[in-house]
C-alpha cells in the first residue's frame, strides 16, 4: 500500500542504459555476430564490419530486426542465408550471455518496493523486446506498470507515455520521480509534466555534461537515500 502522505510515492524508470546495460550487450552481441559470419566464410574486416553495423543501427534504429540483412546486402550485394543464420545465432547467444542489470538494480528495486513505493517502466523500445528483457532479467514482479512505444504510440519526450505511467500507478506527477539516461528524452519529458527527475549518469553514452535533472546518480542505489530524505524517513 502506498502512503498518500509521502512526498514521493512512485518511481518511473527508463529501461535501456538505466536498469540494464543495453549498449554493452549490443556491443558484445554484434561483435559475436561478425565472428560467426566470418567463421561461416564471410570475408570482411572485423572492425570495419562492426562500424558498418553500428552505423546501420544508427540509421534504422537500435531495435531493427533486419540489420544483418542490410549489412550483407551492402557488403556482398545479397543476403546469403548461411552467413545470415551464423550471424543471428551468434548474436542471440551473446545477447543472452551479456544482458545484465547495472550494479545495485535489484537491491534498489527491492528497497523501494519494501517502502511501498510504486514502480513503473517507460521505454521507447517495442513492447515485445522490452518485456523479453524485463522477464529475462527477472524484474517483471517489481513493476506496477510498463509503458512501451507500442502502448503510447509516442516516443519520449512526449508527455503521453509518462502520463500513461502515472495513470496506471494512480499517482500525480509531483509525487513521482523519473530516472533515465537520456536527458533530452527522459528528463525533459518528465519535467514538462511536473515530475522530479534523476539522471542515470552511470549509464550515460552521450558524454553528458549538464543533465538538467534534479539529481545526477553515479549509482542507482543513491535513489533510495534521495527518496528517504524527501519522505522524511532517513
Amino acid at each position: 500500500m502506498t502512503n498518500n502522505s509521502l512526498a514521493i510515492q512512485g518511481v518511473v524508470f527508463d529501461l535501456d542504459n538505466t536498469l540494464l546495460d543495453f549498449m554493452k550487450m549490443k556491443e558484445f552481441a554484434v561483435k559475436s555476430a561478425i565472428k560467426g559470419m566470418i567463421e561461416a566464410g564471410l570475408s570482411v574486416d572485423e572492425k570495419q564490419a562492426y562500424d558498418d553495423i553500428i552505423h546501420i543501427y544508427g540509421e534504422f534504429g537500435w531495435e531493427n530486426q533486419k540489420v544483418f540483412n542490410v549489412f550483407l546486402e551492402q557488403t556482398i550485394q545479397k543476403v546469403d542465408n548461411k552467413f545470415l543464420a551464423a550471424g543471428i545465432v551468434a548474436y542471440r547467444r551473446a545477447r543472452e550471455a551479456n544482458l545484465m542489470v547495472y550494479p545495485n538494480v535489484n537491491r534498489t528495486l527491492m528497497a523501494l518496493a519494501k517502502k511501498g513505493i510504486k514502480l513503473a517502466v517507460v521505454s521507447d523500445a517495442p513492447s515485445r523486446e522490452a518485456w523479453m528483457r524485463i522477464y529475462y532479467l527477472n524484474l517483471y514482479h517489481f513493476f506496477d506498470v510498463v509503458v512501451t512505444f507500442d502502448d503510447s504510440g509516442e516516443r519520449k519526450p512526449s508527455s503521453k507515455p509518462f502520463e500513461m505511467a502515472l495513470s496506471g500507478m494512480n499517482l500525480s506527477a509531483e509525487n513521482t520521480i523519473m530516472i533515465g539516461d537520456w536527458p533530452e528524452r527522459d528528463v525533459v519529458g518528465a519535467q514538462q509534466i511536473g515530475m522530479k527527475t534523476a539522471f542515470a549518469q552511470y549509464g550515460d553514452t552521450f558524454g553528458t555534461k549538464v543533465s538538467g535533472a534534479d539529481w545526477d546518480l553515479n549509482d542507482i542505489y543513491e535513489l533510495v537515500s534521495i527518496i528517504d530524505a524527501l519522505n522524511g524517513s532517513v
